[in-house]
């Protein structure tokens, strides 16, 4: 005979399903009752603050043993993937307290990341610039300008352009662009006019960036094209970016001096917004990807983006929109942003 479900059983007793208030009261006795609870996990929980305090006062890692405090903050955001580790080894210790302790971080990391998470993007906007660092090996330079350009950019800037193929592009972009200007290993092109376009001085001892008013229909912009010294991570220098940082200062040096009012920086700054070593730029200028992009908007390496060191930013201007290009023969993707003059 089939019994019905909350019958009596037998026992003079009826079975009857658990309701949700009723689990949570089993969980809260089970959790009072087993100290343990607590008191398990203790180096976890402790994981949990040194990544919050990480989070909150990464400017305060000194850069005095190896520019540590830059390495940090060149990949901050991707301290985010030890939240789930971290929670699955909670589980696995059974460990209320360090399951509560991932609320920090978590809090923490999305308070000073989630606005970069959503779509902020939006239309309108008088001026589209693309940005690229072509890679001085890349096997197609012709085809590397072709899509570029093929992104409807008004004006273009290209960084690590090797001598024997700047022809190249110059061809490749001449329909496109009746403007341009190469200076050393960069170059600008433009749909408009250029005008009073000189190298820029970066302490490198050879031209790496690049100065030129372009003269768009809404008023003059001041566009800097820059490539900034490559770093390297090696175990026994750490983070090697002391030239890289010294170009910086010299090149936000320029740009405060720069006397047209709306200005525009393209180029691969080998380092992120978070890198308080990029203040000299930073401090004075906005990057459009985290005004108004969709996502971090990672563009190195190519084959799998960690870090936005191709920049866009812009002083006087609003940015409407930010985006990363499809890959190219580089390992850099290109960036391109629409901002409104």
């Amino acid at each position: 005979m089939v019994q019905a479900y909350g019958a009596d059983t037998g026992n003079g007793s009826a079975e009857r399903p658990q309701t949700g208030e009723s689990r949570f009261r089993g969980l809260w006795n089970r959790l009072r009752s087993d100290r343990g609870y607590w008191r398990r996990g203790i180096v976890l929980a402790l994981c949990s603050v040194v990544m919050t305090l990480l989070m909150v006062v990464h400017a305060q890692v000194p850069n005095r043993f190896g520019n540590l405090g830059s390495l940090i903050e060149t990949f901050l955001p991707w301290i985010a993937l030890l939240i789930p580790v971290l929670l699955v080894l909670a589980l696995l210790r059974r460990s209320a307290t360090a399951t509560v302790a991932l609320l920090l971080p978590a809090v923490v990391w999305l308070n000073t990341f989630g606005g970069l998470i959503t779509d902020k993007s939006g239309a309108g906007g008088d001026l589209t610039v693309a940005s690229h660092n072509v890679n001085a090996d890349n096997p197609d330079p012709g085809g590397t300008a072709e899509q570029v350009a093929g992104s409807g950019a008004d004006v273009v800037a290209l960084q690590e352009l090797p001598g024997g193929q700047v022809s190249t592009y110059e061809r490749s972009l001449a329909d496109r662009y009746p403007y341009h200007s190469v200076q050393g290993t960069v170059g600008l092109w433009s749909k408009y006019p250029l005008s009073d376009t000189a190298p820029v001085d970066i302490k490198m001892g050879w031209t790496r960036a690049m100065r030129s008013t372009v003269k768009a229909p809404q008023g003059e912009v001041a566009v800097y094209v820059a490539h900034l010294p490559s770093v390297r991570v090696k175990l026994h220098a750490g983070f090697t970016a002391n030239q890289r940082d010294n170009s910086a200062d010299a090149l936000g040096e320029a740009i405060a001096d720069e006397p047209v009012g709306r200005v525009v920086l393209l180029g691969d700054l080998n380092g992120t917004m978070n890198d308080r070593s990029l203040n000299a730029v930073t401090s004075q200028m906005r990057s459009t990807q985290g005004a108004a992009g969709d996502g971090f908007g990672f563009s190195w390496p190519a084959s799998f983006p960690m870090a936005r060191i191709d920049q866009i930013m812009v002083k006087g201007v609003e940015p409407t929109s930010s985006w990363t290009l499809a890959a190219t023969d580089s390992d850099h993707l290109p960036v391109a942003a629409r901002v409104k003059l």
